[in-house]
């Protein structure tokens, strides 16, 4: 926990899991602290207040006597949100959570943005704000200097209107838009491709990993995939679910869970179901959530992963050792968990102190596929 002194007062904020990452790593940036300093100095707000990818809950629990909104793709974050408001509860207003494909409310007085790591999201989020803003609606977005590039500019002015940016201040620069709705040219398009292997369409929401090809690491994985498998197969951090759209047909007797910590995920996994086996989605779950927090102990037959190895712009390995250690508490005795990863990660080691022993399925120069047996 660490205290954050911002111009209107002081939270105790985590990074979520709490513990889980580096202990030097703060629950909010100098973009946090920016915006703060600046909505202190606005006068009254008429209509709700939108904040958009608040990672850890320090813009909203800053903000909750005014009942905000927070909007974002990451049930991490929102879990994160909520546990630091329950650290430093009050009796002022609530936080409202809404995902990232869920309507917004109409006529918003303040939105208060963090940009998001991908351009795509950033623009599926400014198409929908310009969707319910009107003239009065303030627009404040707020980023790391190395992160705003033109191009970031370039969308704020083209889709919500005439836009400028502060100075820079401890390595961060705020973005002022006022919503005038020019005329666009086209509109927001989903990313739907052919997958070359079997030919499925696959379709991508925009914050979905690789969204506009198949990831390398899953395509060297789809050739070490199990086979006749029963019971329940888990494609844990499923993306659009590729992964587990492969395995479907090669266990034709197995229930498949699709789960990842992105609504975005969820929602295409949930698509390219429907779309390229139909007959299968009953036998699929679709699942929004942290890791396997919720499975039963002895429970699952198998665990397919492509583990992350950063959380937002930070690069770490607490997410991936959360799911083995979630998969071997999962996995039935004789179970397997199988994930691919870069060569330079030391997940071999990991994995076999935790199970006890671990196969090298395959390996190219960059990736490799690995296997564990709960004994």
């Amino acid at each position: 926990m660490s205290r954050f002194d911002y111009a209107s007062g002081v939270l105790e904020l985590d990074r979520y899991p709490p513990g889980a990452a580096d202990g030097n790593l703060q629950a909010w940036d100098a973009a946090d602290e920016y915006l703060l300093a600046h909505v202190a100095t606005l006068g009254a707000i008429t209509g709700p207040t939108l904040i958009f990818n608040d990672s850890f809950g320090a813009l909203a629990c800053a903000l909750r006597a005014g009942s905000p909104y927070s909007i974002g793709d990451s049930f991490l974050s929102q879990l994160a949100t909520r546990h630091n408001a329950g650290q430093n509860a009050t009796d002022d207003g609530e936080i409202r959570f809404l995902d990232s494909l869920a309507p917004l409310p109409a006529s918003p007085g303040l939105v208060l943005m963090k940009i998001p790591k991908t351009l795509a999201l950033l623009e599926h989020q400014l198409y929908a704000l310009r969707r319910v803003s009107g003239p009065g609606t303030q627009v404040i977005a707020a980023g790391k200097v190395r992160d705003i590039h033109n191009s970031t500019l370039q969308r704020f002015s083209d889709i919500l209107g005439s836009t400028r940016t502060s100075l820079a201040k401890k390595k961060a620069r705020l973005i002022f838009s006022q919503v005038t709705a020019p005329a666009v040219n086209g509109q927001e398009q989903s990313c739907v491709w052919p997958l070359e292997e079997n030919g499925y369409l696959i379709h991508n929401h925009a914050n979905v990993f690789s969204r506009a090809t198949l990831d390398i690491g899953a395509r060297f994985f789809m050739q070490y995939l199990p086979e006749g498998l029963d019971g329940t197969l888990i494609d844990l951090g499923c993306g659009n679910g590729v992964l587990g759209l492969t395995a479907l047909g090669q266990n034709p007797r197995a229930g498949l869970h699709f789960i990842d910590e992105s609504y975005m995920a969820i929602a295409s996994s949930r698509i390219n179901i429907a779309t390229n086996r139909p007959d299968d989605m009953a036998r699929c779950r679709f699942v929004v959530g942290n890791s396997l927090v919720g499975y039963d102990a002895d429970s699952v037959q198998a665990v397919l992963c492509n583990p992350p190895f950063h959380q937002q712009q930070v690069l770490t390995d607490h997410i991936a050792r959360g799911m083995f250690r979630d998969a071997k508490r999962s996995l039935r005795p004789g179970g397997e968990l199988r994930i691919v990863a870069n060569r330079h990660l030391d997940y071999y080691h990991q994995i076999k102190q935790l199970f006890g022993n671990c196969a090298t399925l395959g390996s190219n120069p960059k990736f490799v596929v690995l296997r564990a047996v709960k004994t």
